[in-house]
């Protein structure tokens, strides 16, 4: 624990306790540290409530399954229900989802916004394109954005750069907020050497240096709100103790597209779409077998992609896993699979991600949120043609063969013809693919219509004055592209709104 970091931590209350600040902030993930190092430097007392506590590189283990138990909301396990339930990875600990995220900043896809300002033509001033590239410009600095170097790839995205060069398709390197990465391949357990640029090790120290206070180990149960608005948050810490945080100018939340419309239906704020319209990149994957070494999990997490598919909804990535999860994605069993298993250097496994068009629900359940999402008949034939054309990048750059994955499918395919008929008749029953599912967004929906939005267009909630909502809830939609730094970008814009106001 940095006592230089974190002012509290929960798990030392153990009794009530009352706190003041001029604006609270539930979440300490992108869009609340954003929040909270805009208003801080602008001389705003500013409290950060995080559910999760601090973990330092020293405390990070090579191991996914231990990191998943200690970092990872409901240990890894959330599942969204649907006619094939998709399991979603939500980060809990200072500085959120982005401690156990690949580091992956993409800038807000142009046409994106240009489709939110059309469906919404007021967007298009409250979201500014001017203002968004230079907020985007500023954090990639501090940030300190930039493309994977060769050095530190690793053989399975220096071989996916091989394989999508060899069909034509557009690729490259990823660019990452890091800064002397080692290449070790443990973004998804916490980086062990501090490379990665999170959160806790960049923005909230910048609040923090600034005056802001962060509170760890302390899990929001409701907005206070009163006919004025809303003046605070109460919540309870891991000692036990009530925490009743007091804030006289704003409430701010970016707790995820998931915990933010659970707040606020358990602040009776239940107007509007609040916990419809999910959206979300669904994924699927495919393994390949070289004959020389790869090693998976070495190398940049996921350091190269594909970008040449986006036109079709999908976006190709080079994914890294330590030996545990790796040995998940292999088919066969018994001695089928033990004789895989001591091959395990020479698997590469790869992503397609989908920028779907399904939307989904979330609501409060017996055991925290109940989420609901189903894939649409389009969406699966992208899921499908994803598999294909992972399999094919694969053996394009040297794969022996490939696993598709694919329930009623070959579990072993060498010829790129066989992808080419799963594409045209494999299965669309969503059951036949493993899934998961990443980037959420839209259940606390920003607009100018009051009835189909919960925010406005200055991210302050239609019924509730002083309650602002910046993190992806907020998103009309999803962007087909990983969202970090767009999710920032408009975590500022709503900073700068809240700080407009006084």
């Amino acid at each position: 624990m940095s006592a230089a970091l974190v002012h509290l931590d929960g798990r030392d209350v153990r009794r009530r306790l009352a706190l003041a600040c001029d604006v609270a902030v539930v979440g300490s993930g992108p869009a609340g540290a954003t929040v909270a190092r805009h208003l801080a430097a602008h001389g705003v007392r500013v409290a950060v409530l995080e559910e999760g506590l601090h973990v330092t590189p020293a405390e990070f283990g090579p191991s996914g399954i231990r990191a998943m138990a200690s970092l990872y909301r409901e240990m890894g396990t959330s599942v969204a229900l649907g006619p094939s339930p998709i399991p979603y990875l939500q980060g809990v600990a200072v500085g959120g989802t982005s401690v156990v995220n690949g580091a992956i900043s993409w800038r807000f896809p142009r046409e994106v916004h240009a489709a939110w300002s059309a469906d919404d033509p007021a967007l298009a001033d409250a979201l500014p394109w001017d203002a968004l590239t230079a907020a985007e410009a500023a954090l990639e600095a501090r940030l300190s954005v930039h493309d994977t170097e060769p050095a530190i790839a690793g053989q399975k995205n220096l071989l996916m750069a091989r394989g999508a060069a060899a069909l034509g398709l557009a690729h490259r390197p990823i660019r990452r907020n890091v800064s002397g990465c080692q290449g070790s391949g443990r973004c998804l357990q916490g980086c062990p050497h501090g490379a990665k640029l999170s959160m806790e090790r960049t923005l909230l120290p910048d609040a923090v240096a600034d005056g802001a206070h962060i509170v760890a180990g302390v899990r929001a149960e409701r907005v206070l709100i009163d006919a004025r608005g809303a003046y605070g948050v109460v919540g309870r810490a891991r000692g036990g103790g009530a925490v009743e945080l007091r804030a006289r100018r704003a409430v701010v939340l970016a707790a995820s597209a998931i915990q933010t419309p659970l707040l606020l239906r358990a602040s009776g704020l239940c107007q509007g779409p609040v916990g419809e319209q999910l959206s979300a990149h669904p994924g699927v994957s495919v393994t390949g077998r070289f004959d020389q070494a790869v090693h998976n999990h070495v190398g940049a997490t996921q350091g190269h992609e594909v970008i040449g598919l986006r036109h079709e909804g999908l976006k190709l990535e080079a994914l890294g896993f330590d030996l545990a999860i790796l040995a998940s994605r292999l088919p066969g069993a018994g001695r089928e699979l033990a004789r895989r298993l001591a091959e395990a250097e020479r698997y590469a496994v790869w992503g397609a991600a989908i920028r779907a068009s399904a939307r989904g629900t979330v609501r409060p359940g017996p055991a925290g949120a109940l989420v609901r999402y189903a894939l649409t008949p389009a969406d699966m034939r992208i899921a499908r043609r994803g598999v294909r054309r992972l399999g094919e990048v694969l053996l394009a750059a040297g794969a022996h063969e490939v696993y598709p994955g694919v329930a009623g499918f070959d579990p072993v395919v060498r010829d790129p013809a066989r992808l080419a008929a799963l594409d045209a008749d494999g299965p669309l029953d969503p059951r036949a693919y493993a899934s998961t599912m990443t980037h959420l967004f839209g259940t606390a929906r920003m607009g100018s219509r009051v009835g189909s939005s919960v925010v406005g267009l200055d991210f302050q909630h239609h019924h509730a004055r002083g309650l602002y909502v910046a993190d992806s809830s907020v998103f009309p939609g999803n962007l087909g592209v990983n969202p970090q730094i767009a999710i920032m970008t408009l975590a500022q814009l709503c900073a700068a709104g809240i700080l407009a106001t006084a």
